[in-house]
């Protein structure tokens, strides 16, 4: 014998069915529309963040316009060579190339900082760079200008790797293209 479901029972079972998926659509629904609120406020955040990095940039870039420029002044103006440069006893001429190679080590240091140059591609051209003896010279005569940049930073550590390089350089000459280990003080 056969169970038959009378069917005003029937239709609420089926009202109560069809309720209830639209529960669950709507539950899911929920679920599926927070997902994508989740995933479109992680994007916002990607996008901010590459954004704050990009301004950072730019401002890096900014400041060293504005350094260049008064180092352009000071090498064109002796008397502001007097206002802006610590080192003493040099003649007018000396001081241009001093301010000058300061001027190219301070370019490459921001190409990397910037993201034109990788960290083997600045060791490079610090390299070529220090094979020049009015950079050595700069180099010399600023050592007690770096002490007071920290370590850690990623201007403390190209420092650091320049200093192996003028060491490796006064060790053997010529052999200037292997001086400093590949990717030494590589920043993490």
């Amino acid at each position: 014998m056969a169970t038959q479901i009378p069917a005003a029972r029937a239709s609420r079972i089926g009202s109560a069915l069809v309720a209830g998926l639209g529960l669950m659509r709507a539950f899911f629904a929920r679920g599926t529309r927070r997902r994508r609120q989740e995933e479109i406020l992680l994007d916002l955040l990607r996008q901010l963040t590459l954004m704050t990095e990009e301004i950072h940039r730019a401002n890096l870039i900014q400041q060293y316009r504005l350094t260049v420029d008064q180092m352009n002044r000071t090498i064109d103006d002796p008397s502001l060579a007097d206002a802006s440069s610590t080192l003493t006893g040099l003649s007018e001429g000396k001081r241009r190339q001093l301010l000058f190679a300061n001027r190219e080590y301070g370019s490459l240091l921001l190409a990397h900082r910037v993201g034109v140059l990788d960290w083997d591609e600045l060791l490079g051209h610090l390299r070529i760079l220090c094979r020049n003896a009015v950079f050595a010279e700069y180099w010399d005569r600023t050592a007690e200008h770096r002490r007071s940049i920290p370590g850690a930073s990623v201007e403390g550590r190209v420092g650091a790797a320049v200093d192996v390089m003028m060491e490796e350089l006064a060790d053997d000459p010529e052999e200037w293209w292997i001086v400093g280990p590949p990717g030494a003080g590589r920043p993490s």
